[in-house]
C-alpha cells in the first residue's frame, strides 16, 4: 500500500509500505479521500512535533469502504462504506468519568498520536467506525468529520430560532458553522478578509463582511438595530477576530472559542463584566455529532461540492498543502486513494 509519512517540517514523502491487517476488534478500511485540515498544516509546519512521533502517518479527516474485518468483528461487509471518528478516549480520567469523554486528558486522536488516514488502507478499532448510508459520494463523505465539530459548536452555543448568529472566519469550518446555525434557525452573518472565502459563502447564500473594508461592528450594529449579536463563534484564530467578536456581542451574547490560539490573546474584560458576556471553549465532537453530521452530509443540507476546491491523487499531497498554505483560490482539499486501493 501507499501513505503519506510526514518526516519532519515541510517534509513528506509517499512511500510503500505493508497494510497491516486487522487484528481482534479491528477493521481494515480502504481509504478513498482523506481530508486536509489546518491541525494537518500545523503538523506540517513543524508546530505539533512534541505531539507528533515522525516518521508519523498523519490525517483524520476521511471516507472509504471496509475491506477486511477482524476476528470478533460482527455487523460490518466488506465493500461497506464507512467514516471514521478518529478520537480514541482513556474511560477512566476526569473528563471521561464526568461523561466528557470527547476532551479526555489523555485522548488518543488518530492522525495525530497514532496512524491516521492519509494512507490506502487503514487498520483502526471497529468501535471508531461509522456506517454510512449507501449512495453518499464519498468525496462528500470526508467532510463528516469537520461538519461534527460544527455540530458541536452549534450545539455549545445554544443555538435556538431567531438568533442572530456572526461568525469570524470563513474557512470550511467557519462555513460549516454558519450553515448549521442557519439549519437551526438562526440568521448568520460572515467576517471574512480573503475574497476567494468571501465569494465561496457568498455564492452559497450568506452575508459576508470584509473587515478591510467595513467595520464589522457597525454592520452588526446596523443588522441588530443597534442591539449586538446573540453569538459570535471566533474562527479566524487572529487577535483581531477576538477582539471583533466580544465588540459585536449583545448583552447575555456568547462568544464560542471554535479557532486554536497557540499564544495569549489580549480580551476586553471589562465589556464582558459591562454586558454580562458568556466565554464558551468548544473543542472536537461526540458521537451524536458524527452521526448528525453524516445524516446532514446523507441529507444534502451540507454545500460540500462548494466547499472541495480541488481533488488531487495522494502522489500531489506536496502541491496539495501548498494550495492550502498558501491560500491558492482553495478551501477543502481531498486527496484522493482510491487509484492505491485498486
Amino acid at each position: 500500500m501507499q501513505a503519506v509519512v510526514y518526516r519532519t517540517a515541510r517534509h513528506l514523502e509517499v512511500e510503500a509500505r505493508a497494510a497491516r491487517p486487522p487484528g481482534p476488534g479491528e477493521l481494515s478500511i480502504a481509504v478513498a479521500y482523506t481530508g486536509i485540515c489546518g491541525t494537518d498544516l500545523h503538523i506540517y509546519h513543524g508546530d505539533m512535533d512534541a505531539r507528533v512521533g515522525a516518521p508519523a502517518v498523519i490525517g483524520h479527516e476521511m471516507s472509504g469502504r471496509v475491506a477486511d474485518v477482524g476476528p470478533g468483528v460482527d455487523g460490518w461487509s466488506v465493500g461497506q462504506a464507512v467514516t471514521v471518528m478518529p478520537t480514541r478516549s482513556c474511560g477512566r480520567c476526569v473528563a471521561c468519568r464526568r461523561g466528557s469523554s470527547h476532551v479526555c486528558h489523555a485522548m488518543d486522536f488518530l492522525g495525530i498520536d497514532s496512524p491516521g488516514a492519509m494512507q490506502s488502507y487503514w487498520t483502526v478499532p471497529a468501535e471508531l467506525v461509522l456506517p454510512l448510508p449507501e449512495g453518499v459520494p464519498l468525496d462528500h463523505a470526508a467532510l463528516v468529520e469537520p461538519v461534527a465539530v460544527a455540530v458541536h459548536d452549534v450545539r455549545r452555543a445554544g443555538v435556538t430560532p431567531g438568533d442572530q448568529v456572526v461568525v469570524i472566519g470563513g474557512g470550511p469550518v467557519g462555513v460549516l458553522i454558519a450553515t448549521v446555525a442557519q439549519l437551526h434557525g438562526a440568521r448568520v452573518l460572515l467576517v471574512e478578509p480573503d475574497p476567494f472565502r468571501r465569494a465561496v459563502a457568498g455564492e452559497i447564500g450568506f452575508a459576508v463582511v470584509d473587515p478591510q473594508a467595513t467595520d464589522p461592528v457597525t454592520v452588526v450594529n446596523e443588522w441588530t438595530d443597534g442591539a449586538g449579536a446573540d453569538i459570535a463563534f471566533e474562527v479566524s484564530g487572529s487577535a483581531g477576530g477576538v477582539a471583533t467578536a466580544v465588540d459585536v456581542l449583545t448583552t447575555h451574547g456568547r462568544l464560542v472559542m471554535v479557532a486554536i490560539h497557540a499564544q495569549p490573546r489580549t480580551v476586553d474584560l471589562h465589556r464582558f463584566f459591562w454586558r454580562e458576556l458568556e466565554l464558551l471553549g468548544a473543542r472536537l465532537y461526540r458521537r451524536d455529532d458524527m452521526l448528525e453530521a453524516i445524516r446532514l452530509v446523507a441529507a444534502g443540507d451540507i454545500p460540500a461540492r462548494a466547499l472541495i476546491s480541488r481533488v488531487m491523487p495522494f502522489a500531489s499531497v506536496d502541491a496539495a498543502f501548498a494550495a492550502l498554505e498558501n491560500g491558492d483560490g482553495v478551501l477543502k482539499v481531498l486527496l484522493d486513494w482510491q487509484a492505491a486501493a485498486r
